[in-house]
């Protein structure tokens, strides 16, 4: 199994303001003290870097307009990371194409990534969320269909190097396709999906990529189901563990209390997310008029954020429950190196298997500190247990290059 740092570098001074105002898209830019900013913002660096020095791999994300991230755009921490660091992969997850105007820009970054890396990028595309929609001045009712022919223009142009060629879609158009530098993982870095709900699973799993799920146990076993179901039905072997992906929040600490305190604070992050107005987060003609149709005739309870069904107890809102519930739904993983790592391995029991943890290790005001510690104990203490017990489920060999 690999694990993955990742954070998405909140500012969180500007959260005080939260009662008065949406953290997202409209609190304005006033609010950040830049020389704070550089601080928080450097934080975090080190301790990408610090997943590197100690085993881990590493997640990166972008968000726009928002206090929730101050990660404008995957391919910039990227490019840092692919300098300073000399064996962690590099997982973009990732970039919103239905809503990047210049996709061909984005193979140049993306490549430009692996080759500085020497082959260390790990390559997520993702169609974007609707409050991204505002910030990018992009149609929600296009999003789908931009997301596909960007997706099929990038892996062109990774792809073709005998000669240039012009790329002529619906949305996008280009006379001289002609990618400088080629990545060095060919034909292309791995594509990795992020997937809300099965049914999205299956076209992630026809082209076989690897599809992410996050947050919820009971969501993430009925896409991990659906994405082997689907490979069953296509005629091909069964999926290997590298093909799937899950998110949690995960905290590590010397003691119970410790950790599950500072699984506490990661956890704000889904308080800081929960925060987004509907008319942000579900634009008209974001969602299929089915969907909407059907949540008009019975409202969720929540949403993503607010309401997460359990595996063997009730649903919980991951904003305000304790710390320890976070558990049983799959939200998180907290507590001393032992329980952290029991927690994960009766998740992969429950789930069937999977190959990429990317752990949410710091979030909300968890302080640079408290990070590092957690961050060193999880390496330390779980990563070599894990690593150990999938070698023993599975027979394959343990990946730490």
């Amino acid at each position: 199994m690999r694990v993955y740092h990742f954070t998405e570098s909140p500012y969180t001074p500007a959260w005080k303001h939260a009662d008065t105002m949406p953290i997202r898209n409209v609190m304005p830019g006033k609010y950040l003290d830049p020389m704070e900013a550089s601080r928080l913002m450097n934080e975090r660096l080190d301790e990408w870097a610090l997943a590197d020095e100690i085993g881990l791999d590493i997640m990166v994300n972008e968000h726009h307009a928002t206090a929730t991230s101050l990660n404008v755009s995957g391919s910039l921490p990227l490019a840092i990371l692919a300098r300073e660091t000399s064996r962690a992969r590099l997982l973009v997850l990732g970039i919103p194409l239905g809503m990047r105007h210049d996709p061909l820009l984005v193979a140049e970054e993306l490549a430009y990534a692996d080759v500085v890396s020497g082959g260390r990028l790990e390559m997520g595309l993702v169609k974007g969320g609707g409050v991204e929609l505002g910030p990018t001045n992009s149609s929600p009712a296009e999003l789908y269909a931009r997301f596909w022919e960007a997706h099929d223009l990038i892996l062109a142009a990774m792809t073709r190097h005998d000669a240039p060629f012009n790329f002529e879609g619906e949305h996008f158009h280009y006379r001289q396709v002609n990618l400088w530098p080629r990545p060095v993982q060919q034909p292309h870095p791995p594509v990795w999906m992020t997937c809300f709900s099965p049914a999205s699973a299956i076209e992630v799993a026809d082209h076989g990529y690897v599809v992410a799920a996050t947050l919820s146990a009971v969501i993430a076993k009925q896409i991990f189901e659906t994405y082997r179901k689907r490979c069953a039905e296509l005629g091909r072997p069964e999926p290997g563990n590298d093909r799937f992906s899950y998110m949690a929040q995960v905290a590590v600490g010397h003691t119970e209390e410790e950790g599950l305190a500072r699984l506490g604070q990661v956890r704000r992050y889904a308080w800081a997310s929960s925060l987004s107005p509907e008319h942000f987060g579900s634009p008209a003609g974001y969602r299929p008029a089915e969907m909407v149709a059907k949540a008009l005739r019975t409202p969720p309870k929540g949403s993503m954020f607010t309401n997460i069904p359990g595996r063997n107890g009730p649903a919980v809102n991951p904003v305000v429950c304790d710390p320890r519930d976070l558990i049983d739904p799959g939200v998180g993983f907290g507590g001393t190196p032992d329980q952290v790592y029991e927690q994960i391995v009766e998740f992969y029991r429950y789930c069937g298997g999977f190959g990429h943890l990317t752990a949410m290790m710091q979030g909300g005001p968890l302080n640079h500190a408290d990070t590092s510690d957690s961050l060193r104990l999880f390496a330390a203490e779980v990563l070599p247990r894990l690593q150990d017990f999938v070698k023993s489920e599975t027979g394959a060999a343990v990946e730490t290059a």
